[in-house]
């Protein structure tokens, strides 16, 4: 079985987010901050990730990301400000 990804990318300023799935984290990272990711990203420019967890299943991390999708901004920018209070770059960290 392939793991899974959630993750949360954040612009310059935090005031835009998007959250993604992916079987390779740092490979889609990349091609967020290379101009490469979905249009939304490149649209609203939001090449930070600022936020992610592993999944045993891709299945699993599908089902996380389409409820967090869902939530409100708030509980969105709380579950970042638990891993990430300064809503650092973490790329650099894990690749």
């Amino acid at each position: 079985m392939k793991r899974g990804f959630v993750y949360i990318m954040a612009n310059k300023y935090n005031t835009v987010l998007y959250t993604g799935v992916t079987g390779d984290l740092c490979g889609r990272v990349h091609k967020h901050k290379s101009g490469e990711g979905s249009g939304f990203t490149i649209k609203y420019k939001t090449t930070k990730l600022v936020w992610y967890d592993e999944y045993p299943r891709m299945r699993d991390a599908i089902e996380a990301e389409k409820k967090i999708k869902k939530w409100k901004r708030k509980w969105k920018l709380e579950l970042i400000e638990e891993l990430n209070p300064k809503f650092e770059d973490l790329y650099g960290d894990i690749c």
